[in-house]
């Protein structure tokens, strides 16, 4: 177990020391062993326990004046108040509640009082000075929701009402700015040249204890699905194991020389070793934008996407292909949607470029301009085809929409796979309420059933299956009866204001 340290020290140190050590000795050989028991040898040990010592002491010297504490206030009301038997130190307990943001931005305990209609609730987290002029980056789940943010320097300077210049939600970062002059600004190093098993120090303010410094190792790069936030969310992290606890949430992850490679934000449970850092380029490359222009624009094509390894049923039609981004959402009104893209595709290139991965996929699109033209290499069933299209503004907001509303008395046509479904008409699709008027729209799934497992939901709108159109129930039952039952039926499914894609198979017993 990993232990918090407060400068200027405790065990944690003093087990990173001994790690530290123990590699140093066991890199240089076994001449340095054959000497273990020579006073020569134990002066030369602690000389290099002693340069280790130094080294961190260093870090903590030059880095710490350029972290901040973060304190924010916000007013709830009484019926925002802690249920009967909630741990009131649980975390903010509201909006983070369920979230790795539980236990990692707590909120200050506080006794809630009857009858109180307002109160406030504080908070705190850490940031980094970008700039001299006082602009600060942090994460957005620190300040947001927050009625006043105040900074507290290492000096003891505090700086009242920050002011927040913009958020980038698809990352959690944040730039607010104080009114400061020739503030600390940070060392910033190139994440990308990061490597795992180089050291990595974590700086902050957890659970009130102001700049306590922690050591560890980066442990992994590049973690992606650590917190499901859906498809507007971009996920890149640094992954360590030196202790971050709730309240570093904002503050620095360093290297060896002091620079800061990321911001750390998110945990996996306490006093596990595991946690997060945003990349110190991709919290950057927003922070600039925020800087300059109050918001963060990206381009977009309007697909949502997953690894070709993650679709098993997909895999297994398109063989001997092992690897690709699979299309399997489509934005109404996207670009991909004007374009010849559509659902169970396969892109395995941008421009010439080979992507293997959601994340590449995704590098590579939003290094393009917004409007400019992309080419897409894509398989689709056994063929490897081109697909032009312009990519767009990405919207501020990615719309859903859910259908649990009841039909009217008509006609319904049992389907296999456990769907009840029947013909879209007109009236219906009034009706419903749907963005669609053509196809074949699910009215029931049944329980345990192999639509239920694979997604289908009441409401859902069949468009096509195995790539031709479905127009009637007929057409929909006299597909599934010439399909192959080994590979299954591939649909496409209107949703909300977006079409997905669904592989049916039946269920093994």
């Amino acid at each position: 177990m990993m232990h918090q340290q407060h400068l200027p020290s405790s065990s944690s140190t003093t087990r990173w020391f001994a790690i530290g050590l123990s590699l140093i000795v066991a890199a240089s050989g076994p001449l340095c062993l054959a000497k273990d028991t020579t006073p020569s040898s134990a002066t030369s040990d602690i000389d290099l326990a002693r340069r280790l010592e130094s080294a961190f002491e260093k870090v903590a010297d030059q880095a710490s004046p350029s972290v901040v504490v973060i304190t924010t206030k916000r007013k709830v009301s009484e019926a925002m108040d802690l249920q009967d038997g909630e741990d009131e130190d649980n975390g903010d307990g509201q909006q983070f509640k369920g979230t790795p943001f539980e236990y990692f931005f707590r909120r200050m305990p506080h006794t809630p009082q009857l009858h109180q209609p307002d109160r406030d609730v504080e908070g705190q987290g850490s940031g980094v000075i970008l700039r001299k002029d006082g602009y600060i980056l942090t994460n957005m789940h620190v300040i947001n929701g927050a009625d006043s943010i105040t900074v507290l320097l290492k000096d003891g300077t505090k700086f009242e009402n920050a002011k927040v210049i913009g958020v980038d939600e698809r990352i959690d970062v944040a730039v607010i700015k104080v009114d400061g002059k020739d503030l600390p600004a940070a060392k910033l190093a190139n994440s990308d040249e990061v490597k795992v098993g180089q050291w990595a120090m974590a700086i902050g303010a957890p659970y009130e204890l102001d700049y306590s410094f922690t050591v560890g190792f980066v442990s992994a790069k590049g973690r992606t699905g650590v917190w499901n936030r859906g498809s507007n969310a971009y996920e890149d992290y640094i992954q360590t194991d030196a202790a971050i606890n709730p309240g570093n949430s904002g503050g620095p992850l360093c290297d060896i020389e002091g620079r800061v490679i990321g911001i750390n934000t998110l945990i996996r449970g306490l006093n596990r070793g595991i946690g997060f850092a945003i990349p110190i380029n991709m919290a950057m490359e927003s922070a600039e934008k925020l800087i300059k222009d109050g918001k963060v624009t990206r381009p977009w094509i309007g697909i949502g996407i997953e690894a070709l390894t993650d679709n098993k049923d997909l895999l297994e039609r398109v063989k001997p292909l092992k690897e690709g981004v699979v299309v399997n959402q489509i934005e109404d009104g996207a670009p991909a949607s004007k374009s010849d893209l559509t659902l169970a595709d396969i892109i395995v290139s941008v421009d010439g470029v080979t992507v293997k991965t959601p994340r590449d996929l995704q590098r590579q699109i939003l290094h393009k301009q917004i409007g400019q033209k992309v080419m897409l290499g894509v398989v689709r069933d056994d063929k490897t085809i081109q697909i032009a299209l312009q990519t767009g503004e990405m919207p501020d907001e990615v719309r859903r929409a859910s259908h649990e509303r009841e039909t009217p008395n008509e006609p319904k046509v049992w389907g296999a796979f456990g769907l009840t479904v029947q013909t879209l008409t007109k009236d219906l699709a009034e009706h419903l309420k749907l963005e669609v008027a053509d196809g074949v729209v699910v009215t029931d799934v049944a329980d345990g059933s192999a639509a239920q497992q694979a997604g289908l939901q009441r409401g859902d709108v069949i468009t096509a299956i195995d790539r031709a159109p479905a127009h009637s129930a007929d057409d929909f039952k006299a597909a599934v009866a010439k399909a192959d039952p080994a590979k299954g039926v591939l649909l496409y499914v209107h949703r909300g204001r977006s079409s997905v894609f669904v592989v049916l198979k039946e269920t093994k017993e």
